[in-house]
């Protein structure tokens, strides 16, 4: 069964927590770590959910905050829906074309 997984990336609210006003706040205390991102890629792991992320920064990332990975980002999964489309050409798609043209009406004289 298909999965839907949704996550929420709670950096931003972790930076305020700790002060950090800005993404330039984060690049020394990566570089401390050995992490060597530019502001541009920084900015982007802090503004934008990441889609792909190296295991090494979310550690470090955990080690600036003081916080375990579970609170840095958290998900929900659920089953997804699924809609099933009727097939080509079953009964219930064909229309019956006698149904919408008009029918010739015969007259039988009444029989008294």
């Amino acid at each position: 069964m298909k999965r839907d997984i949704t996550y929420h990336w709670h950096v931003r609210e972790l930076m305020a927590r700790n002060h950090y006003r800005s993404s330039k706040d984060l690049i020394e205390p990566l570089r401390e770590r050995g992490i060597t991102l530019s502001t541009v890629q920084v900015w982007r792991i802090i503004d934008q959910n990441p889609e792909r992320i190296a295991f090494q920064v979310l550690v470090a990332l955990a080690d600036i905050f003081g916080v375990g990975v579970g609170e840095l980002v958290t998900y929900t999964a659920a089953d997804a829906r699924t809609t099933r489309r009727k097939a080509a050409g079953s009964k219930d798609d064909v229309l019956n074309i006698r149904d919408y043209r008009p029918v010739r009406a015969r007259i039988v004289p009444e029989n008294d």
